[in-house]
């Protein structure tokens, strides 16, 4: 996007970068993790150049072709014994971590409220908290994994909470993106995750921290936590 400087975009590459090193040292620096998430990123950075997703008027939106598959990714590894099993082997501690990456995506994000790309109530000068997130995660990790002065209880309604405010995020950009079922923000719409690489926060960013919430919910829920590497093929 031409109106929003190189520094911006700069940062939420490396943002996405570190987000994704972090769920490799989870997944106990798994190759094949590694492999399965930048060739997606790559892919959907070709996707994006070409103003595929830039097109919002078609029905079913072209934004589903960025969504779906790591939705359906997440629900196959949930369903399948195999994926429960590397999902069992991940490093809850480095899932945990990883939340730190909503700190500078919601510092980002007003940045691009700033320059006239994403509406304010996006931002946490509007409606989006998702950074107390972000925020509250090195104490979780702290407290609940490394001192172990907090029960799994308080970890697991971590977890809970903060998946509620993704969710209200998450909603909250749909609906105000240049849409046919457009809500809100018409006054400035939510045009900057339909640009490279900005694109990365609903296609990586946001599975990937959904997908960590949901995977140690599991872990704690089934007394789960194997601490050992699983092939993320599903060869183990």
């Amino acid at each position: 996007m031409q109106n929003v400087p190189v520094y911006v975009s700069a940062l939420f590459i490396l943002t996405t970068f570190i987000a994704v090193a972090i769920f490799y040292k989870a997944s106990h620096k798994s190759a094949s993790v590694l492999l399965t998430i930048t060739t997606w990123l790559l892919l959907q950075s070709i996707i994006s150049l070409t103003g595929f997703y830039t097109i919002t008027k078609s029905l079913p939106p072209r934004f589903i072709f960025l969504l779906m598959p790591p939705l359906l990714a997440i629900i196959v590894l949930f369903a399948t014994k195999n994926g429960q099993k590397f999902i069992d082997s991940l490093n809850p501690q480095f899932l945990t971590l990883l939340h730190v990456v909503r700190v500078p995506v919601e510092l980002l994000l007003f940045s691009l409220f700033f320059y006239k790309t994403i509406p304010q109530l996006m931002t946490f000068d509007g409606r989006n908290f998702d950074v107390l997130s972000g925020l509250t995660a090195p104490a979780i990790y702290y407290l609940g994994y490394y001192k172990k002065h907090i029960g799994k209880k308080i970890i697991l309604i971590w977890n809970m909470v903060c998946i509620a405010l993704l969710f209200n995020i998450v909603l909250n950009a749909i609906f105000a993106a240049p849409f046919p079922f457009q809500l809100q923000a018409f006054d400035q719409p939510n045009i900057a995750i339909l640009y490279f690489p900005f694109i990365w926060l609903p296609g990586c960013i946001v599975p990937l921290v959904l997908f960590s919430h949901f995977a140690v919910i599991r872990q704690l829920i089934m007394n789960k936590n194997n601490a050992e590497p699983v092939s993320f093929g599903f060869s183990s």
